[in-house]
């Protein structure tokens, strides 16, 4: 049986339509240019700003009042020009099996309109894994995804990216004061101890927000969340793979899902823009990738489709050379979907092909089937833009 939770548990402070806008997201530097907005001096706002960072993001404060090592003075001139921002959480559903997934409402965006997004938190006995969102709807309209059938509405910014760890992170009670609340975390030492940008949105496409994003959940002072326990999962925007590898530094996944570009300009359109002997060359270049950064491809399990014997050994000649791990994925099905999930047994035959050429080749299990909450069921009922709004967004992506 799901459970769900209504608005009434949203976070303490939450005002819809607060006009003050948000520290969440600032980098260091935007975060320093903020104290000097609050009346700061010059030589004290690194300071300052330090102290700020601190109690957002190592300890997850929710209001100004918290900051006890900041002057009283200086506490209700932050409160006065800015609010600590967490979205609003609209429904909270637990799974049979123990996955959460929440829907977000984020603060209104420059045309008034408040859109929604969904993030999963799967806890297992060593780890837990939260899956965030980068965008409202999705650039691509992958076939055998739900969320590609919501068109992009727009980029989130890098403070909606990082409040919802924040915000997953209230739910779970990971911050360090709540050390009496959850004695016993997981093996992992936390309870949210791995980030994927695995929700809706292509992570690529929104570069720059993305990147400010994932340096402040990794950064030591903050959330402290190692760049290798964060994967940025791609369909494949090619041109940005190398620069992603410099610039945000992530463990990569590559939802691959078809060995002939035939089959995969089905599954992933993208893939007539960037075919798949481009895509692996990328994959070859990334920077820093190793037999320790291994990429990790995602192969969506679809009965019919690609799942034969020839598909499996194909994947493995397109594989060679780069340091890798598959991650087979039984498909989700969701309304409305053209596609069934291959049979066990075909899944094990695919799985025995790669696994005698050396490549680990792990079959996800299902999690949260029941809330929808497994891999490419998520999508929100946000409102879409008209098709020439969403063409500015791309061309300007």
């Amino acid at each position: 049986m799901t459970t769900i939770l209504s608005t009434v548990e949203a976070p303490p402070r939450y005002i819809p339509n607060d006009p003050r806008p948000s520290l969440i997201g600032l980098t260091r530097e935007g975060l320093a240019e903020a104290m000097g907005r609050a009346g700061v001096p010059d030589k004290q706002r690194r300071m300052r700003a330090g102290q700020v960072w601190h109690w957002l993001y190592h300890r997850g404060v929710t209001s100004f009042a918290e900051m006890t090592n900041i002057a009283k003075e200086l506490r209700q001139r932050l409160d006065e020009e800015f609010v600590i921002g967490r979205p609003e959480i609209v429904t909270e559903q637990t799974s049979t099996d123990g996955t959460k997934k929440w829907l977000l409402k984020l603060a209104p965006d420059e045309r008034g309109a408040r859109h929604e997004v969904e993030m999963v938190y799967i806890p297992e006995e060593d780890r837990g894994t939260l899956c965030i969102s980068s965008q409202v709807g999705c650039t691509l309209t992958c076939t055998f995804c739900h969320t590609g059938t919501q068109k992009l509405v727009r980029n989130l910014t890098a403070g909606e990216i990082v409040a919802q760890v924040m915000t997953a992170r209230d739910r779970v009670k990971d911050w360090p004061q709540d050390i009496e609340a959850n004695p016993t975390p997981p093996l992992g030492g936390r309870y949210i101890t791995n980030v994927v940008l695995m929700g809706m949105g292509e992570p690529l496409y929104n570069f720059a927000n993305v990147k400010d994003a994932m340096d402040i959940v990794s950064d030591g002072e903050g959330i402290s969340l190692s760049k290798r326990r964060i994967t940025l999962s791609t369909s494949g925007v090619v041109p940005e793979i190398p620069r992603a590898g410099e610039e945000i530094g992530t463990m990569l996944a590559i939802s691959l899902h078809g060995t002939t570009d035939e089959i995969r300009d089905k599954l992933v359109p993208l893939n007539k823009k960037y075919p798949i002997k481009d895509l692996l060359d990328a994959c070859r270049k990334y920077p820093g990738l190793s037999n320790a950064r291994r990429i990790t491809f995602e192969y969506v399990m679809l009965k019919g489709v690609n799942d034969s014997l020839q598909d499996a050994k194909r994947l493995v000649q397109l594989l060679k050379g780069i340091p890798a791990k598959v991650n087979l994925i039984p498909f989700n099905p969701w309304p409305g979907t053209q596609y069934e999930c291959s049979d066990w047994d075909t899944i094990e035959a695919f799985a025995e092909v790669l696994n005698r050429a050396g490549y680990a080749s792990p079959v996800r299990t299902p999690r949260g089937r029941d809330i929808m909450a497994a891999c490419g069921q998520l999508k929100s009922e946000s409102q879409k833009l008209r098709a020439k709004e969403r063409l500015a967004l791309q061309a300007g992506a």
